[in-house]
């Protein structure tokens, strides 16, 4: 698993000690609102070795996210492909924090670390992103890393009871999105190999 740094950020592989501040935060209501039902310590455990595997397995995946410094974990980014279930199709970008971690533009800095590698190591056409239509927050996520959304495409989410998490709106960002930014020095690090790019000033 490749690592990927920013001036304030660590995305990194999944440590033993990340297991318990992951599990809080899949325990709380407030990071859980638009997600459903809390997780136990067993499930949050069994999520960590689930996108561990996936990640070795696709070179792609999700990365536990760490404030450089402090060295504290504040949760996790990554990219994943959509599920079979959905109405569409390809690679879907997505963050989740710690509530301590909200509103310092760490989701709009790791999230877009996060797409240039999929634009610019993986050879990403396109990357989407989806949540619900009462997310507003993470929608401005979105929109910040110059995602954008067509009503058209928003959808009900097949695996969820009726209720107000069914209904999701759907972003897109093509790989040129990157260049429509003013970008910060930043590097990804991986096999020894550092390659130099720049990422946009936090928000």
């Amino acid at each position: 698993m490749p690592e990927l740094r920013t001036d304030r950020l660590l995305l990194r592989r999944w440590r033993e000690s990340d297991l318990e501040p992951w599990a809080a935060m899949n325990a709380d209501p407030e990071v859980r609102e638009h997600l459903g039902d809390l997780l136990t310590r067993e499930q949050s455990d069994a999520v960590v070795a689930d996108m561990q595997a996936v990640f070795d397995e696709r070179g792609f995946g999700w990365w536990a996210l760490e404030a450089r410094e402090t060295g504290e974990f504040i949760g996790r980014v990554g990219l994943d492909q959509v599920g079979k279930d959905l109405p569409f199709a390809g690679i879907d970008i997505g963050w989740r924090l710690t509530r301590s971690a909200w509103g310092h533009g760490y989701a709009t800095e790791a999230a877009l670390t996060c797409m240039a590698f999929g634009f610019e190591t993986l050879g990403l056409p396109e990357v989407v992103a989806s949540t619900t239509v009462n997310n507003l927050r993470s929608q401005a996520v979105m929109r910040r890393i110059g995602m954008t959304r067509d009503p058209a495409d928003d959808f009900e989410d097949p695996s969820v009871p009726e209720g107000p998490l069914r209904q999701c709106v759907l972003y897109r960002a093509p790989a040129e999105v990157l260049t429509a930014y003013t970008r910060r020095d930043a590097t990804v690090d991986t096999a020894r190999t550092v390659h130099k790019r720049t990422d946009p000033a936090p928000r």
